[in-house]
């Protein structure tokens, strides 16, 4: 298969003054270093999404929420996603988990992974993201890239995540290619 997949960098945080920004934008610049795959960015700051409050579970009935229905369209042009994760109490966001509830169908079948950051790299909450993504029907890769401790916490000051890039660089190939191998997988499963 040649078709390069499309991928959605969802930012799962919407904070004043997130971290997610430079984690988000440092990803996208290292899938635009490849051949084999296309990325944009989405934010959850333009999707202004309810608490989820469906009559009943999606994978059963249609959403009714004008919002939801628009985050599920875009959501259905996207072959795979990479998540950026912040950690909040051991979790995901409240926004992101809700934004994960706010879709079904358009979820599943499709490849994932994650970029964490936090005190030691969200590594908690993108094995939470697994646990629901899951129950969703995505696809994990076994790679994820955590920006963690020192490097955290001297990006979040003054550096740019291109001053730790080194330790990182290595991990986020083997994710991007993971992705990259499952987006063809369940690409050409979907089709048949």
């Amino acid at each position: 298969m040649t078709t390069k997949p499309h991928i959605a960098i969802v930012i799962g945080s919407t904070r004043p003054g997130r971290y997610a920004d430079k984690a988000a934008a440092w990803m996208l610049k290292q899938t635009r270093a490849r051949d084999d795959i296309e990325a944009e960015l989405l934010d959850l700051r333009d999707y202004a999404l309810p608490f989820f409050d469906e009559k009943g579970p999606l994978a059963l009935i249609a959403s009714e929420n004008a919002e939801a229905l628009r985050w599920q369209q875009t959501l259905a042009r996207f072959e795979g996603f990479i998540f950026v994760v912040a950690e909040y109490n051991h979790s995901v966001t409240g926004v992101l988990k809700n934004a994960l509830d706010q879709a079904y169908k358009e979820w599943g079948r499709k490849p994932f992974t994650a970029i964490g950051y936090g005190g030691i790299g969200a590594a908690r909450a993108v094995e939470q993201l697994r646990l629901i993504a899951i129950a969703l029907g995505m696809v994990s890769t076994a790679n994820s890239v955590h920006i963690s401790g020192a490097d955290f916490k001297s990006t979040a000051a003054n550096k740019a995540i291109e001053d730790i890039e080194a330790g990182l660089l290595g991990v986020t190939k083997a994710a991007l290619d993971e992705l990259v191998w499952w987006a063809h997988a369940t690409m050409a499963a979907r089709a048949g």
